[in-house]
């Protein structure tokens, strides 16, 4: 994965987006391409780009301790800066060799490091599990008809309503005219779709065969 110019608008929107749907650079836990992205970065963006602001003020709160046992000195993700960096003379060029600021890969991955990855995964997993799940609810209108016009429509819906079912929560009714002084009991009602079939509550209300000829769904539509 290549971040490159991340700080030029162009390359702050590519990080932008990918931290849309991503906690970190290389997934849900930090690594070195978050401290290379970081480097690269040099500052918070500001402006619209609040997913790479929020991962910046993240990355930014880590010690160098920290950064330095998640192997901040190198990354399989590259960021390239707009400008290239000033020239070393020689003598720097060596002093930079003999010095070893993060030690070999084999040190990174010690007993510290990976009891901290393993601690901010597990922290990760319990925040995930804690979410509520999404409960599936549908609205439905039904169209609840009379035999005649000399059905009593008041107890009609009084009868309806006397429905109890788990997932089932009614609503506002109406009466519509039908046909020769004919009125039919428009009601409301939302439902969980696993808990309720439409059919099943259709049923229940034929029922009352005494008021109730007939029932038809007159809308339905996804909550």
């Amino acid at each position: 994965m290549v971040f490159e110019n991340v700080n030029t608008p162009a390359g702050v929107e590519e990080l932008n987006k990918h931290l849309l749907h991503n906690s970190y650079v290389e997934g849900f836990v930090p690594s070195k391409a978050d401290f290379t992205v970081f480097a690269a970065l040099g500052k918070a963006p500001g402006g619209k780009f609040n997913n790479v602001n929020r991962w910046y003020r993240h990355i930014e709160s880590f010690t160098a301790e920290e950064r330095a046992q998640l192997g901040a000195a190198a990354s399989t993700v590259t960021a390239k800066p707009t400008t290239a960096p000033p020239k070393k003379d020689a003598k720097a060029d060596d002093d930079d060799d003999d010095v070893d600021l993060f030690g070999s890969d084999d040190e990174e991955e010690d007993a510290e490091a990976a009891r901290l990855r393993e601690e901010r995964v597990k922290a990760y997993s319990e925040k995930k599990s804690k979410k509520p799940a999404l409960i599936a609810k549908s609205s439905v209108l039904l169209d609840v008809k009379p035999w005649d016009d000399e059905t009593d429509m008041k107890k009609m819906e009084e009868l309806v309503r006397t429905i109890e079912m788990d997932g089932l929560l009614w609503g506002t009714a109406r009466l519509v005219p039908l046909a020769y002084g004919i009125k039919k009991l428009q009601i409301m009602c939302v439902i969980e779709d696993e808990k309720i079939s439409v059919d099943l509550l259709s049923e229940k209300i034929t029922e009352f065969e005494d008021y109730v000829q007939s029932v038809d769904i007159a809308a339905f539509n996804k909550i």
